[in-house]
Formats: structure tokens, C-alpha cells, sequence
């Protein structure tokens, strides 16, 4: 590496037994003349050592880094991620950096700290890659009995596996579907076109054992701009949208606008014409009973694999309530205020600003606007089942359960903790695939 030039990155992710470590294994193994630093952002429950890197090391160096016979150098984190890389490229020469992203976090996050923070001068994002448990997913998302479905982070307290599971492929350039003979041909495939419907444009491949090309590894793959299915499904370009829209009679609320009284389609056509993997938008310009949505959007259907957006919420009409649900998890966030809520000097400049703010003559901003991405789902039945419960701009209504607080959240589904959140005796280790 040059003076002066900046090193490449790829940030690894993945839940816990998804197979990272024998990933690293095989890269390491199969580095060439590469000069290679693996830094491990874990807990401490799983590092890569002498024992999980082929038996390469032989020279200790100290401060947890480990030079190892092929040039690589592993470093268990002990300290701030931004120091230690920052002094990692400082005190050593090498072509490529591979970070592992503890088990219970998204890549996205660590990623970001190469863009933001003063290690941006030493290192530029090459990939953020997500290594994907296909049994646990179509476990997960599918009609299986996952071994478990929470994550345990590492302060004790756990989280929706489903959650992880799809913010991780969400963040990522490339997507490695590993434990592939763990499932049939139909399973995998349906776990596939999952994903390319959860992130579109992602780069995806099908591992037994984390045999992934190390060229394609450690290419440069980072679209910063690059959006996630949800997103792009709002957006309209989901899937090649048509922009056509489905206008179905419910009933009639005395301000809800017709134009804005619809279901937009978004199609994954490849996804769609195999297994049925398709998205929808539910759009209407009406505040939503708090109790009939909590109701519906706490208990959605398992065709349903993920959904986001935005809420309207009667009771709490001034307040932006955000919406997330992956797989049996589903929360609703306080966004903050409408713009609509705000005085209107404030309204005037907003949009000043943001001429693309989708603004109603009545209502504002105001508006409840969900995607939706699922597996055969009946699209037509889950808009009734929201449509009935839509109310009158300023209804009465109470919405004491929903959080007011900026960033403030309530769990309307999220998994039991019935099993243990780390794999259970006698099942694969995360260095074992």
C-alpha cells in the first residue's frame, strides 16, 4: 500500500452461527499475496484466534493483534473500533481490511464509522457483506420452527431475530446465502428472492461452508445510494412499478381524499413469476383507530415478511408514528411532529426546502403510507382490514399506549424468549460452517 492512498474496507455481518468466522477462515486461507487485517468487533463470546484461522499464526505481537504466516494480521477488538483502526493503519502495511461486526449488530453502523469519523482519511468502504443462516431464515420467514428467535445483545437484553435478520441483509452490497445443503432446492430459492426483495441490486451467492470467491469478497461493491426494497417500493421504483394505481371501494370517510385512497403495486418480477415475492403500498390520507392498528399490524399475516412506513394516528393526530415489522416483530416509533403540526412560518420554510414533500391541501403531510413485501400475500384483504378501521381527521380517539416522545417505541408483536438465543447444545458452532 502507498503512502497516501486510502484502504479498503468490507464490513462483515451476520447473525450468531451464520458461518463469519469459517468465512474468514476460507479468506484468509485462500489470500494469496494479499496482506490482509481481520479486526473482530464481537462480544468476546466468538473470536477468530490461531485455531479458527487455519492454523496460520505463529508470531504474537501483542495488544490482541496476531501477524499471521500469510501476511494477514487478526486483532480481537479490546478497545474503541475508530482508535484501534486508526492505529492499525498507522502502525502496520497491509492491501485489505476485513472487520467482523459482532453477531447482533447491522454492518451498516460499523460501516458508517469509515465514512464519519477520522478513520475516513486512512480507509474508503469497499462492501458491506452479510452472511445469511438460509435454515434460520426460512425458518424464520417461512413455516419452520426456528432453533431460536431472539438475539441476545451484549448487555443481557434481547431483540427480535427477524428484526436482525432483515436490517442485515437491508445494509448489505453482498449477501451470502450459506448452509445452502441445509435446505431444499424450493427453500433456498424462496429464501433468495426474499432477500433480492428485501435488497434490491444486492449481490447474491450460495454457499455450503463460506467458500465465497475471495475476488468477489474483497471487490469493490459499496453503492452508498443504494436504497432497500421498502424504500424503493415507496418510492416507486420497486421492481419496475408502473406507477398504476388499484383504486378499491371501502367505505367512505368524509375527508379522505380519493386520489389518495389506494394500493400501489410493486412488483419483483423475477420474485414474483417463482415464488410469489412481491410488494404493495397502502396509502390512505386518513387517521387510523389506534386500537384497530395496533390490532391489524400486530398480527400480520406470515405471508408477510416486512413491512415500513408511516402512520397517521387518531388521538395522536400531531404526531409522526413510524412503523417497522420483520417477520413476528412489529413496533411503532414516535417520528417526531408533522410538518402540518408545526406553526406555519415553520410549514412555509419546510417546504421551501422540500419540494418534493408530498403535501395535501387539508391534511399536510399527514397520511398513513406502509409497503409491504411478502410471499403471497392477499393484498386485497389486508387493505380492508386497515380500511376498517380508518376514522375522521379529528375523531375521537385515545391513543395513550402509543409513545409521544421523539424516538419512544412500543412493541405491538415480538417473539417469546422460548429458547435460548444462542445455539443450543449439539448445534453448529459459528467457526463449525
Amino acid at each position: 500500500m502507498n503512502a497516501g492512498e486510502t484502504i479498503p474496507v468490507t464490513v462483515l455481518g451476520g447473525s450468531l452461527g451464520a458461518g463469519k468466522t469459517t468465512l474468514l477462515n476460507h479468506l484468509l486461507t485462500h489470500a494469496g499475496d494479499r496482506d490482509i487485517a481481520v479486526l473482530v468487533n464481537d462480544m468476546g463470546s466468538v473470536n477468530v484466534d490461531a485455531e479458527l484461522v487455519a492454523d496460520e499464526s505463529d508470531l504474537a505481537v501483542g495488544d490482541g493483534v496476531t501477524e499471521l504466516s500469510n501476511g494477514c494480521i487478526c486483532c480481537e477488538l479490546q478497545d474503541d473500533l475508530e482508535t484501534a483502526v486508526v492505529r492499525l493503519a498507522r502502525e502496520r502495511s497491509f492491501d485489505h481490511l476485513v472487520v467482523e461486526a459482532s453477531g447482533v449488530s447491522e454492518p451498516g453502523p460499523v460501516a458508517r464509522l469509515f465514512v464519519t469519523s477520522r478513520a475516513a482519511a486512512r480507509y474508503d468502504v469497499a462492501g458491506l457483506a452479510t452472511v445469511v443462516d438460509s435454515r434460520l431464515f426460512a425458518d424464520t420467514f417461512g413455516d419452520g420452527d426456528p432453533e431460536r428467535t431472539v438475539a441476545e445483545e451484549g448487555d443481557g437484553s434481547v431483540r427480535p431475530l427477524s428484526d436482525l435478520l432483515v436490517e442485515q441483509v437491508e445494509s448489505a452490497d453482498l449477501v451470502v446465502l450459506n448452509k445452502r445443503d441445509l435446505v431444499s432446492d424450493a427453500e433456498l430459492a424462496a429464501v433468495r428472492d426474499a432477500v433480492e426483495a428485501l435488497r434490491p441490486g444486492a449481490t447474491v451467492v450460495e454457499t455450503d461452508h463460506g467458500d465465497v470467491d475471495v475476488d468477489l469478497l474483497l471487490s469493490d461493491l459499496h453503492d452508498p445510494d443504494a436504497t432497500v426494497g421498502w424504500r424503493a417500493a415507496l418510492e416507486g421504483e420497486a421492481g419496475g412499478d408502473d406507477g398504476n394505481e388499484d383504486d378499491h371501494e371501502h367505505v367512505e370517510h368524509a375527508d379522505a381524499d380519493r386520489d389518495d385512497h389506494d394500493h400501489d403495486h410493486g412488483e419483483t418480477p423475477h420474485a414474483e413469476a417463482t415464488y410469489g415475492v412481491t410488494s404493495f403500498v397502502y396509502r390512505r390520507r386518513a387517521p387510523m383507530d389506534p386500537d384497530g392498528a395496533a390490532a391489524v399490524l400486530g398480527n400480520l399475516p406470515e405471508s408477510v415478511v416486512r413491512a415500513k412506513g408511516s402512520l397517521w394516528v387518531a388521538g395522536a393526530e400531531d404526531v409522526h408514528f413510524t412503523y417497522s415489522q420483520a417477520g413476528p416483530s412489529a413496533y411503532v416509533a414516535a417520528a417526531g411532529p408533522w410538518v402540518a403540526s408545526r406553526p406555519e412560518f415553520e410549514q412555509d420554510t419546510y417546504r421551501r426546502n422540500h419540494p418534493e414533500l408530498d403535501w395535501h391541501d387539508d391534511h399536510g403531510d399527514r397520511r398513513t403510507e406502509l409497503v409491504f413485501i411478502g410471499r403471497g400475500m392477499d393484498e386485497d384483504a389486508l387493505a380492508a382490514a386497515l380500511d376498517a378501521h380508518l376514522l375522521d381527521p379529528g375523531a375521537d380517539a385515545n391513543a395513550g399506549d402509543y409513545p409521544t416522545d421523539p424516538g419512544a417505541e412500543v412493541a405491538l408483536a415480538e417473539p417469546t424468549r422460548e429458547r435460548e438465543s444462542v445455539p443450543t447444545t449439539g448445534a453448529t458452532p459459528e467457526g463449525g460452517r
